[in-house]
C-alpha cells in the first residue's frame, strides 16, 4: 500500500514568509531610526504590503519589532522538555537556559545579529517593554506546563510548578537586564549562570554550587576564602561545603 502523500501546505508558508517579512522589517526600521520614529504604514511598505495585511499578522509596530524573540521562549521549552525526568524542577529549567545559550543552531541573544542593540531600545521604550514582558509570560504558562507534567501534579491545585518557573524566568530577566545595561554582548551566558547561583545560593543560604562550564561562559574565580564562583548548578550533587562562619555570615545577610 503506497504511503499517503503529505500535501505542501504553501497556503501556510506564504503566510509566514508575510509574517517574517514583516517581523525583520520592523525589527531593522525600528533599530535604524528608533520606535518612535516609525509608523505601522512605514513597516508595511518596507515589506511590500498594504496596512490591512500588517493588521493581519500583528497588532502594534512593538509587536511586529520583538516578534523574532518569541521563538527563544519556545526552544527553552524544548531544551526541558528533553532534560532529564530525575533533576529536580529548578535544575532543569536552569540546565535548559543555558542549553539554549550554548546552542549555535538556536541562535541565543548573544550570538545573533542586533538582539543586543533590540533589547537596549526595549528596556528605553515602556510600550516596547510591555510587549516583551507578555511574550515573557506565554513562554512561562507553557514552562509551567512542562514542569507539572515532570512532577506529575496539577498546576492549577499545585503551587511549585509556577514557583520553579517564576524563580528560573526571575533569575533570567535579572541576568538579561544586568547585560543590557553592562554593555558587553558576550557577557549573558556567564550573567545567567551568576544570577542562578545567587538564586540557589546567595538569597537562600544554601551552599554555592560547584562550577559548571558551558560554552561561551566565563572562568570561574575563586574568592579570598577559597570559595568558587562563576557558573554552576543548582540542587544538592556536585556542591561546595561553606564554614560555619560563612553560613552565619549568609543568614546575618539581610
Amino acid at each position: 500500500m503506497t504511503p499517503e502523500r503529505k500535501i505542501p501546505d504553501r497556503r501556510g508558508r506564504k503566510a509566514r514568509r508575510t509574517r517574517d517579512t514583516l517581523a525583520q522589517a520592523a525589527f531593522e526600521l525600528v533599530l535604524d531610526r528608533g520606535l518612535r520614529n516609525v509608523t505601522v504604514e512605514e513597516i508595511a511598505e518596507a515589506a511590500d504590503v498594504d496596512r490591512r495585511t500588517f493588521s493581519r499578522y500583528f497588532t502594534s509596530k512593538e509587536a511586529a519589532a520583538l516578534d523574532s524573540l518569541r521563538g527563544d521562549g519556545d526552544r527553552i521549552n524544548a531544551a526541558l522538555r528533553a532534560r532529564p525526568a530525575p533533576e529536580p524542577p529548578l535544575l532543569a529549567y536552569r540546565r535548559a537556559v543555558l542549553d539554549w545559550l550554548a546552542d549555535p543552531g538556536s541562535e541565543p541573544w548573544h550570538r545573533r545579529p542586533r538582539i543586543f542593540d533590540l533589547l537596549v531600545v526595549a528596556e528605553e521604550e515602556p510600550t516596547l517593554y510591555a510587549v516583551f514582558h507578555h511574550i515573557r509570560v506565554d513562554a512561562q504558562e507553557d514552562s509551567v506546563a512542562i514542569v507539572a507534567e515532570r512532577l506529575g501534579v496539577d498546576p492549577r491545585q499545585d503551587i511549585r510548578p509556577a514557583v520553579t518557573v517564576a524563580a528560573g524566568a526571575g533569575a533570567l530577566l535579572a541576568a538579561q537586564a544586568a547585560w543590557v545595561r553592562g554593555g558587553r554582548p558576550d557577557a549573558l551566558p556567564g550573567l545567567v549562570a551568576e544570577a542562578f547561583d545567587a538564586l540557589s545560593a546567595d538569597l537562600l543560604g544554601e551552599p554555592r554550587p560547584a562550577p559548571e562550564q558551558h560554552p561561551g561562559g566565563p572562568e570561574p574565580h575563586r574568592g579570598a576564602n577559597g570559595t568558587t564562583r562563576g557558573a554552576g548548578t543548582t540542587g544538592t550533587a556536585g556542591t561546595t561545603s561553606t564554614t560555619e562562619e560563612e553560613a552565619e555570615g549568609t543568614e546575618a545577610t539581610p
